[in-house]
């Protein structure tokens, strides 16, 4: 039988992780998985390198034409990122 004082594991996760120093690892993960999921196999496969620093995501491409496109397209990325990650976590994206 539950009491009043039960917690989903969800959220009792969640609320660990947020007390803990591996916050940014767990965020830097979601975003990998997010642009893979938005951008699809093919534009994954130009990907090198995607990180984290504070508030800016930044994505490495192996391809100029590609590098070229995604660097007018930063204000979308930046937006479909957070709403796939369900909270304004991203400021900035640098492609390089």
């Amino acid at each position: 039988m539950r009491s009043k004082d039960d917690e989903k594991i969800g959220d009792v996760l969640k609320s660990m992780v947020s007390q803990m120093k591996h916050k940014g690892r767990l965020h830097q993960t979601q975003i990998r998985t997010a642009w893979e999921k938005l951008m699809g196999a093919s534009i994954m496969s130009y990907t090198t390198s995607i990180s984290l620093r504070k508030t800016t995501v930044y994505i490495r491409v192996s391809s100029a034409p590609l590098r070229n496109e995604l660097t007018y397209s930063k204000d979308k990325i930046k937006n479909l990122l957070n709403g796939e990650l369900g909270q304004e976590l991203i400021e900035k994206v640098v492609i390089q």
